[in-house]
């Protein structure tokens, strides 16, 4: 009788030490679990292990731009990429520096941005959907031209734009800019006209005062909307400084 209560109190304390020790394992492997889920595994001195490091790739450095999209959103679409004109201020009399060329048609480049090399820029409306999805960018009817005394050459374009056209991508990187950079235009005649970038502006959509030209200075305007959300327009200004006819 004592021998059988004997072996059922080292039977109750066996499957109480088993009970435990399956305890101490599940509540070590959720440690560790939560450690390479939420920090990742470190070394003595608080450093990701070798391992780690080389499974787990480490966040590059925050950048400015996001990633561009495939195509574009329903959203950017809805957006008028540009104003259609400032407002009216009267008649305005155009002081022409050089002769006027025959063909308006402008051509632009900008060597710190990776999509805009000798780009035909047609003339026309910030409501000519078909001129902004087909081109890189577009020179607003009502604004300055180069050959002018005192002007403000404005050129608008998409920031994602349309696949297989021109417009793709074309201002995506337009933010690359800094003070000192180049603009060169070309117009009809082959007169080259370059631009050194002095100014950059983000205004709301409504803000048309930043077609009207600048006193004293012939400059040209390079816009597009800003990134996620397509709301304002970020604008880069630059001063003509050389024309070579």
């Amino acid at each position: 009788m004592e021998t059988a209560r004997g072996d059922e109190m080292r039977l109750r304390n066996l499957v109480l030490v088993l009970a435990a020790l399956t305890v101490v394992v599940v509540l070590a492997a959720c440690s560790s679990s939560g450690q390479s889920s939420d920090e990742g595994q470190k070394d003595q001195g608080g450093n990701k292990a070798p391992g780690e490091q080389a499974n787990k790739q480490e966040p590059s450095e925050s950048k400015d731009k996001q990633a561009p999209p495939k195509k574009m959103s329903k959203e950017a679409k809805s957006k008028q990429v540009a104003p259609k004109q400032g407002k009216v201020q009267g008649p305005r009399q155009v002081k022409n520096a050089l002769p006027p060329p025959k063909n308006k048609d402008l051509q632009l480049t900008v060597p710190a941005m990776k999509e805009i090399k000798d780009d035909t820029i047609p003339t026309g409306t910030g409501t000519n959907a078909a001129l902004f999805r087909d081109y890189a960018a577009v020179h607003l009817r009502a604004t300055g031209f180069p050959w002018q005394t005192n002007a403000n050459v404005y050129i608008a374009g998409h920031r994602i734009g349309f696949p297989g056209t021109d417009s793709n991508l074309a201002f995506y990187d337009l933010e690359d800019l800094k003070k000192g950079d180049k603009v060169y235009l070309k117009d009809a005649d082959g007169r080259e006209y370059t631009y050194v970038v002095f100014k950059k502006l983000i205004v709301e959509p409504t803000d048309l005062s930043v077609l009207n030209p600048v006193s004293g200075k012939n400059i040209v305007s390079l816009q597009t909307c800003t990134l996620p959300d397509y709301t304002k327009r970020v604008i880069y200004q630059a001063e003509l400084t050389n024309v070579e006819i």
